[in-house]
């Protein structure tokens, strides 16, 4: 018998994905920051349903998909802290 080696990919699950692309916290994330304005552009504006709509569309799917996708593959959140200690110890010299 000849010895078959094979090669797995690191990348050959998508555990913790859902559809196997989307992380589930940027997607929680994406629903958490898309529902409520969904809401609030088809139930809290005053203007005609078709308005709401079109108002809703232009702005709840660019900021569902910014939150879906992320910066620099981080969720939102993550990005923000990274950000947020970042500005914190910018300009701080360390002395070891």
């Amino acid at each position: 018998m000849e010895n078959i080696t094979i090669i797995i990919p690191a990348n050959f699950t998508e555990a913790g994905r859902i559809l196997g692309v989307f992380e589930l916290r940027k997607l929680v994330e994406c629903v958490l920051l898309s529902v409520p304005l969904l809401f609030f552009f088809l139930f809290v504006l005053p203007f005609s349903v078709t308005v709401n709509i079109v108002l809703a569309t232009v702005i709840v799917v660019p900021v569902g998909g910014f939150a879906i996708i992320g910066i620099h593959d981080y969720s939102l959140l993550n990005f923000l802290r990274v950000y947020r200690k970042w500005r914190k110890s910018r300009g701080v010299i360390k002395i070891s």
